[in-house]
């Protein structure tokens, strides 16, 4: 911001120097408070959860921080607990805002509700009204990544940058690494899978864990349960849980290249390089696209849900991408 007009009364000028020293050591020690608070917890995180009434359902969320919003889009078995250590970083730069999609997590929805990642994006839309929120930002992951181009397609004037982790692409969606979770839901197996994970954690880390976190040692229980508990907690969530799977197919992204190309939007790109189930190549092939893309970090060993391990790397990113610090 520019100071005020130089000639002034030297005391006042004085004032507003010694205001802004203030100004500047309290957004320091709020900095350091935020990196030597201890992380989210499932249950900190829980209590923290609100539920938008929107057309298509209850549609839970948790926000965090003030001033211009980002909004976090998580992946599939996750919900938005999946970005907690982000928005301990980022909330006191932004209004932190992780909703649950509809079919995941812990929003609510009727019967016959579409989970196809376009009306996931018409629920985002919807969202953003209801909490008087404009333009965003948008961090996302998995098929989260998915959402997130459909809504720039359809609502580009609402995004400000796009921050995108390991995700689909419309050369690959649904990539073969998904295919056998979508054979199970079209069978009717995953949801009664998925629960076991619930009695033998064990399981979900040799599994689930090993699939897609670089440390499945570290996927504690009380995570498991948070994920898993509202995907089995009703025959009727248990079946959109399996619906959310097969809406993935056919391709939710055929035939969005061309406005990608068309963009405006700055993009960043932060690929885990150890993903089994998104190749590097879906990288590239986003840098390519993306007319404003940032380019690509590659982090090495780092798998699909690289983003919750190391929420100090998404932080730094999407710092620099949104200017600051």
């Amino acid at each position: 911001m520019k100071r005020r007009q130089f000639l002034q009364l030297t005391g006042a000028a004085l004032a507003g120097g010694v205001a802004g020293v203030c100004m500047a050591r309290t957004d320091i020690v709020r900095r350091a408070t935020a990196v030597a608070m201890p992380p989210t917890d499932a249950s900190a995180f829980g209590k923290a959860r609100r539920f938008a009434e929107l057309p298509c359902g209850r549609i839970a969320y948790v926000e965090r921080g003030a001033g211009e919003a980002a909004l976090f889009l998580h992946g599939a078995p996750l919900n938005g607990f999946q970005w907690r250590g982000a928005l301990d970083r980022l909330s006191a730069h932004r209004r932190c805002i992780a909703p649950d999609f509809m079919g995941l997590g812990y929003s609510q929805v009727p019967a016959g509700q579409s989970l196809a990642a376009d009306a996931q994006a018409g629920m985002l839309a919807a969202l953003l009204d209801a909490l008087a929120v404009g333009k965003v930002d948008i961090v996302a992951s998995d098929s989260g990544g998915a959402v997130a181009q459909l809504f720039l397609v359809r609502h580009p004037e609402r995004l400000r940058s796009l921050l995108l982790t390991n995700c689909d692409v419309e050369p690959d969606s649904p990539p073969a690494g998904v295919m056998p979770a979508i054979g199970m839901a079209r069978a009717g197996t995953l949801a009664e899978a998925t629960a076991r994970w619930l009695t033998d954690k064990a399981l979900a880390r040799s599994t689930f864990g090993a699939a897609v976190y670089r440390d499945p040692a570290r996927l504690a229980d009380e995570t498991i349960e948070y994920y898993v508990t509202p995907l089995v907690s009703s025959p009727l969530r248990r079946a959109q849980y399996e619906a959310f799977h097969i809406a993935l197919a056919p391709n939710p992204l055929a035939g969005i290249e061309a406005a990608l190309r068309r963009s405006a939007v700055p993009v960043r790109i932060v690929w885990g390089a150890a993903d089994q189930v998104f190749a590097l190549a879906d990288a590239e092939y986003l840098d390519h696209t993306f007319p404003q893309s940032r380019g690509v970090r590659r982090v090495p060993d780092a798998k699909l849900f690289f983003p919750e391990e190391f929420p100090d790397l998404v932080a730094e990113e999407a710092r620099r991408l949104w200017g600051i610090g």
